[in-house]
């Protein structure tokens, strides 16, 4: 018995090796999410075989190891698999996403993620930013490049991630500008009559497109003078898809203040076109979409001559309330700008507050000729 177990070797504590019908010798382990793993190839020698398995534990104690397999999936294939399955990614980002591969991040798509390295990431970013694309949507690529990668420092596909590019990311757009009280008077003055309360909330109570559009009449609060934000309305640019949501955080459920200047307008608004439902709606009663905004929007601004864009009315409400003296913690709880956790933290401290940052506005807005608000509105 002795010889017939002489020349066996010890049971390994790490990996198995068996002999394959071929010659050849096959090297296996259970990894660390509990499923086998085995070798890329079979090996000539039982000794090479155990010089893998030698190397594959030596890389899982010290933190090297990757999945072999993981590691050669393309980075097509692992990004889309990421915006699907990533709760944390909304339907616009995951749009804009996909419109950044096909356009700035083609010559990555195919590659498999382990090939993706530092200099590989330094050449592709190169490329883009002497490219045609705009300097936002280079960024953007790089910032979901990134992601996508840190996801696979964690699924073990790679070690350590590419992008190590200081400052690529950031989005170095210029400072947005903002309008004085008299060109937010003369842009409400400009646009469409059913329009002006549109313009007035985004302005003066720094209200997203997309929270003008989803305002129920019941969240005009005509008791205490606030408009209360619920609920966001997306509309996606590459798809006919619409749908409202939640804010992304707790802090963008909110009321906001109505300045005393602006509350006239929105009750005449009320009066001659808010919908049993919805306090903003088009001419056919229905929930008045972002795109007829933004075409109102462009034709009053080219009136009154200025370049500003819809969402330079809100940066313009924040200035404007900054200017009035309000904290940075009032400019966090009025435009909903705060974690889940720092508006629970913040909110307290500026019960009471939000009311005279609105008077403040409304003192402004005199100061700066933006009394000559309409008094009256009438049906387009």
């Amino acid at each position: 018995m002795a010889e017939a177990k002489k020349g066996k070797k010890p049971r390994r504590d790490f990996g198995s090796i068996r002999e394959l019908p071929s010659g050849k010798f096959q090297a296996s382990y259970i990894g660390r999410t509990g499923i086998r793993q085995t070798a890329p190839a079979p090996f000539k020698t039982d000794r090479d075989a155990d010089r893998w398995l030698n190397k594959v534990e030596a890389d899982l104690s010290s933190g090297a190891w990757q999945d072999e397999a993981l590691g050669k999936v393309p980075f097509r294939q692992y990004a889309e698999d990421y915006l699907d399955e990533n709760e944390e990614v909304g339907e616009r980002w995951a749009e804009t996403c996909r419109r950044n591969m096909r356009l700035h991040m083609v010559d990555l798509l195919d590659m498999p993620l382990k090939t993706i390295t530092p200099p590989i990431v330094r050449k592709w970013y190169s490329k883009a930013r002497k490219g045609k694309g705009g300097k936002t949507s280079i960024a953007q690529s790089y910032r979901f490049l990134r992601a996508v990668m840190n996801a696979a420092v964690r699924d073990e596909a790679i070690v350590k991630n590419p992008c190590q590019i200081p400052g690529a990311g950031a989005d170095k757009a210029s400072e947005r500008p903002i309008a004085t009280p008299d060109q937010v008077a003369k842009l409400i003055e400009a646009i469409t009559p059913r329009y002006r309360a549109v313009v007035a909330v985004a302005a003066w109570c720094t209200l997203r497109r997309g929270e003008v559009c989803a305002l129920r009449t019941a969240d005009i609060d005509t008791e205490h003078k606030e408009v209360w934000v619920r609920k966001n309305w997306v509309e996606l640019l590459e798809s006919p898809k619409k749908f409202e949501k939640d804010p992304k955080t707790q802090a963008g459920k909110r009321e906001v203040s109505v300045p005393p200047h602006v509350w006239p307008l929105l009750i005449a608004h009320a009066d001659e076109f808010a919908g049993p439902e919805f306090f903003f709606i088009g001419k056919d009663g229905n929930r008045m979409r972002g795109n007829a905004i933004y075409q109102a929007f462009v034709r009053a601004r080219e009136k009154v001559g200025l370049t500003l864009t819809f969402h330079d009315l809100r940066h313009t409400g924040q200035s404007l309330a900054a200017a009035s003296g309000a904290s940075t913690v009032d400019l966090m709880k009025r435009a909903g700008h705060s974690t889940a956790v720092a508006a629970q933290r913040y909110i307290h401290a500026v019960e009471g507050r939000d009311k005279e940052v609105a008077k403040a506005l409304s003192e402004i807005a005199e100061n700066g000729s933006a009394a000559r608000l309409p008094k009256t509105i009438k049906i387009d």
